[in-house]
Parts: C-alpha cells; sequence; structure tokens
C-alpha cells in the first residue's frame, strides 16, 4: 500500500517506539555515546548508518531527511543550513574547477549570484539559458565537462513554469545529471523526480516551514542516475583515500553519501536540530497549507488582472499565462502562492504601493502562512545587471507578491486600497 502525499506530511520520517515521544524530540547534542568501540569505528568508515556527530548527522534532522525524500520520492535527503547551502554543496559534490554548470536564467537572485559570479573564482563556469528555449539550444550548451542542468519547477520571481520532460530528455541523452529547485512548488504540487530529475533541491525555510521560522536547506537524492565507470564523472570512480579508498560510484546512493561523507563534513554546512523541529511541525500541514494558498492566490490573480492600474499579472493557473499548459501538466492541483504582476508607473509607484499596504507586508521572504511583497530589481535582484534582470525575467516594475493562507477577500480588500494610493 503507497501512502498518499498528505499522510506523507503527517507521518513519514518518524515513527516512535513504545514509550518514546510521539512527535520527533529535539536532540540538542553535537556528539553521541558509543561503548562500542568497533561500532565507532564502522560508522567513520561508512559501514553503518547511525550518529557520532552533529556536523553530520543529528537525529532531528534525520527525521526530516528521511519526510522530505518520502514525499519526493527520493533515496535520500541531505539537511543543509539554508537552500543556498543546498545548491552550494549540490555544485561542490559534482563539480572542480574546469567544469561547468548549465542552468536556466529565470532563477532566484542569490543562485544566479552564485553561479555568476561566485563559483568562477573557483574554475566552475555557468552556461545559461531562457527556460523557454528549445531542446536544440539547451543541447548546444552542454559538453563532457557540463557536470549538471539546473531549473526552478517555478521560477522565484519570474514565476515561469520549466518544462521537466524536456530539459530531463536532453540531459538524459546526454548522460548529465538534471537538478530541479522545487522549493515554490513543493512535492505537494509537483514532484520533479517523477518528470525524470535526478536530485531535488528545497530551501525548507519556505513552504516546507511555511511559518517563516527556521532557516534550512534539503537536497533529496533520487537514488537512480548511473554514475558506474562513467566518465562524465570521474570522481565517483575514484577511491576516496580520505575513506580508505571508498568508491562511491560502488554504493547504493552514491550522491548522497559523497555529499554528506564529503562536503558536509568538511563545510559544516548542516541545519540545526532545533529547525529541523521547526520544519517538521510546519510540514505536518504542507498538503493543507498549499491548497490554502493556491485558491487565494487563483483569486487574488483574477482581481489584479481586472485591476486598471495593473499592466500584466504573471501566474500560470490563469487560463491566458503563457505557462498555463504547462501548469495543468505539472502541477494540476495548483500553483502555490507566489505570483509577480506589473504596476502601472515607475518604481516609485511600486514602493508607494507596497508602503500602502496594511495585511502584506514588505520583507524579503516568500512562500510562509503571512502575505508578503517584494520588488526584487532593487532588493533580492540589485546587484544583477539590467540586461541580467532582463534574462532572469524581472521588470523594473515587477511586484513580487506571495499569497499567504489569510481570508481572500481580506487581501483583496487590501490591495486594493493600495493601488487607490498609487
Amino acid at each position: 500500500m503507497k501512502d498518499h502525499i498528505e499522510t506523507l506530511c503527517v507521518q513519514a520520517g518518524y515513527r516512535p517506539a513504545t514509550g518514546e515521544s510521539r512527535i520527533p524530540p529535539i536532540v540538542q547534542s553535537t556528539t553521541f555515546f558509543y561503548g562500542d568501540s568497533q561500532a565507532m569505528a564502522d560508522l567513520f568508515d561508512l559501514k553503518r548508518e547511525g550518529f557520532f556527530y552533529s556536523r553530520l548527522a543529528n537525529p532531528t534532522v534525520d527525521a526530516l531527511e528521511k519526510r522530505i525524500a518520502a514525499l519526493e520520492g527520493g533515496a535520500c535527503g541531505i539537511g543543509c543550513a539554508s537552500g543556498m547551502s543546498a545548491v552550494l554543496l549540490t555544485a561542490m559534490t559534482l563539480c572542480q574547477a574546469g567544469d561547468n554548470i548549465v542552468t536556466a536564467s529565470e532563477i532566484y537572485g542569490g543562485t544566479f549570484n552564485l553561479f555568476s559570479t561566485t563559483l568562477p573564482k573557483f574554475g566552475i563556469s555557468s552556461r545559461f539559458f531562457d527556460v523557454d528555449a528549445s531542446a536544440e539550444e539547451l543541447e548546444a550548451l552542454i559538453d563532457e565537462r557540463t557536470k549538471f542542468v539546473f531549473a526552478e519547477t517555478i521560477a522565484n520571481p519570474a514565476v515561469a513554469v520549466a518544462d521537466l520532460e524536456k530539459i530531463s530528455a536532453v540531459c538524459k541523452k546526454n548522460g548529465v545529471l538534471f537538478i530541479v529547485d522545487n522549493t515554490l512548488a513543493t512535492p505537494v504540487l509537483c514532484r520533479p523526480l517523477a518528470w525524470g530529475a535526478d536530485i531535488v533541491i528545497h530551501s525548507t525555510s519556505k513552504y516546507m516551514d511555511g511559518h517563516a521560522a527556521a532557516l534550512g536547506g534539503m537536497i533529496v537524492d533520487g537514488g537512480t542516475f548511473a554514475y558506474k565507470d562513467n566518465a562524465r564523472y570521474p570522481s565517483f570512480n575514484a577511491p576516496d583515500e580520505s575513506y580508505h579508498g571508498l568508491v562511491y560510484a560502488d554504493l547504493p546512493v552514491a550522491f548522497g553519501t559523497k555529499c554528506r561523507a564529503q562536503m558536509m563534513r568538511d563545510t559544516g554546512a548542516v541545519m540545526s536540530p532545533q529547525n529541523a523541529f521547526y520544519t517538521l511541525l510546519g510540514s505536518d500541514t504542507l498538503a493543507l497549507r498549499m491548497e490554502r494558498h493556491s485558491r487565494n492566490a487563483e483569486k487574488i490573480a483574477a482581481f489584479l488582472c481586472a485591476h486598471p492600474k495593473i499592466e500584466w499579472v504573471r501566474y500560470a493557473s490563469l487560463p491566458d499565462d503563457r505557462y498555463h499548459a504547462l501548469a495543468e501538466k505539472y502541477l494540476p492541483d495548483g500553483t502555490g502562492g507566489m505570483m509577480s504582476f506589473g504596476i502601472r508607473g515607475d518604481v516609485k509607484a511600486c514602493a508607494r504601493f507596497m508602503e500602502h499596504l496594511r495585511i502584506a507586508t514588505q520583507e524579503t521572504h516568500v512562500a510562509d502562512v503571512r502575505s508578503c511583497v517584494l520588488h526584487p530589481a532593487s532588493t533580492t535582484h540589485r546587484q544583477l545587471t539590467d540586461e541580467q534582470l532582463i534574462a532572469a525575467g524581472i521588470a523594473p516594475n515587477l511586484v513580487r507578491l506571495s499569497v499567504g493562507i489569510e481570508n481572500a477577500d481580506d487581501l483583496i480588500a487590501d490591495l486594493e486600497q493600495a493601488l487607490a494610493a498609487v
């Protein structure tokens, strides 16, 4: 019997024994006791599962890792300190100097900066493609040193929907990993592994936690990619002398083990037990919240489309949105709570609108229970050039709205009075 996603949100990842805590406890400890010396040695040699230091694994974080892996249908999860650290650790596990990444332009500003500015300092270059590019245009960017292709299910803040099957087909043809950031869709609305992705990334600080209370990131390894004797991934087939010659390609879960054993070990970018606990509590209601976010956003998108002071609205559930067909295919149960729209006027008009809102607040966040707004061009994406902003789908008058779970009529009234001030 296979549990539905709503059941997995509540039950996956932890099952208590008789007399134990019904919910996953916070194991606020850096280290763990072992009376058996050989058992501890086996842990360090990766010969057995268990916990010996919270920089690599912790029981509370482990429960969340198992839950999100179950939600995505993956083989294992790796809890990271933030969504950005999840992206970084993924790149570091796969790439070395001289390698390259092929990525959609329509991605979160922090990820764009990592790929375009930071990783090149370490000899890892990035090649950007329009998420709507043809398979032929995408394939032309891939060479023998390409380690992965990257896209977001729903782009932040461009609200573009990636054609996962199209990108996956190109990746499989060329034997290259396909990595998807599924933060804004969540596995409740879309499971990229089922559409051909190999690894899924989350900023759990967003919908997964849902309350803006806990930073975190998650990497989910699908566990099906063939690394063995794959010339594109020599580091997976070379002995790791720091683990007595272990070859990761020989393991059942190659990427997940290498990421944790090497990169998490050496960077320490691990999720804290406290944040994992908060995220576990939040994820209990993920399925309920995503339904409410989606229904509220559909009503608000329709309202904005009809307002004379709104130039355009991007929300894939709208029948005339350019990504509506892809949304019906990959996100049939809703497209979440995030949308973007353009206010008629300049940047000052956007500021005036946001400053007059009473319920939705200006903040550098997205995807929690409270509605919030942001002007990306002057905040999260202000480091980008005008050309990069255009490539990322960010117009000067773009306002990002993350619709919460408040009453939709109250939110519409708030938007209406703020637009009256423009």
